[in-house]
């Protein structure tokens, strides 16, 4: 009797040139990596990176300092919070590598504002800790939800939802061409400066069982 496949198991990760989404398959990730000009090995995430990224305000502050540097002044007046908190989580994300300080630039009463830019680390990440990519992947779902409804109407170009039964060999091989798009578009392989800037939520997920 042949045996089947187990289903491949999932692994979080945010594009932080799009911030952890659902990983399976080594081989693709490293020719995405390749793809995006990137020489930095894949790493396993550690505890305190893991949590760093398992927050949805630490998400959108990673993805909105994708595409300029931006203050702790700035990112709170972008996400409607209050300086002191949004600082905590700018102070989070560079003790863990994925925000970088950039050169200070003059601000208000004559002081010097530290913008901070995103690193791409997140990319870089595998996080297989089971608990941990829950929190991640929650998080996830929390940040796109308010970076839609930020980006106000009409934000969503195309959205799909649909319920199936598949086996095992089914889920991998759906999985591997969800993988595909990932690798065709994810890291900066398809990041054109004068694009207009998009972001995509890959899910693939578990209904409850009857």
């Amino acid at each position: 009797m042949p045996t089947r496949k187990a289903p491949p198991v999932r692994k979080a990760r945010d594009v932080a040139a799009g911030g952890p989404v659902t990983k399976a398959g080594a081989g693709r990730v490293a020719k995405a990596a390749a793809a995006a000009s990137d020489t930095r090995a894949r790493q396993k995430a550690t505890l305190a990176e893991a949590r760093a990224v398992a927050h949805p305000v630490r998400l959108r502050i990673i993805r909105l300092c994708l595409d300029e540097a931006l203050t702790n002044k700035e990112l709170a007046q972008r996400l409607g919070m209050n300086a002191g908190t949004t600082l905590h989580h700018v102070r989070t994300l560079v003790a863990n590598g994925f925000l970088a300080e950039q050169e200070g630039r003059p601000a208000a009463r004559g002081t010097t504002g530290k913008p901070y830019r995103s690193t791409g680390k997140s990319w870089l990440l595998d996080i297989d800790d089971s608990e941990q990519r829950d929190q991640v992947e929650r998080a996830m779902l929390q940040a796109v939800a308010a970076e839609v409804d930020e980006a106000g109407p009409g934000a969503v170009i195309e959205a799909s939802r649909l319920a199936m039964r598949l086996r095992p060999e089914q889920i991998e091989e759906l999985t591997a061409r969800l993988q595909a798009v990932i690798d065709d578009y994810g890291a900066s392989a398809a990041d054109d400066p004068d694009g207009e800037p998009v972001a995509m939520l890959l899910l693939l997920h578990r209904r409850r069982r009857r």
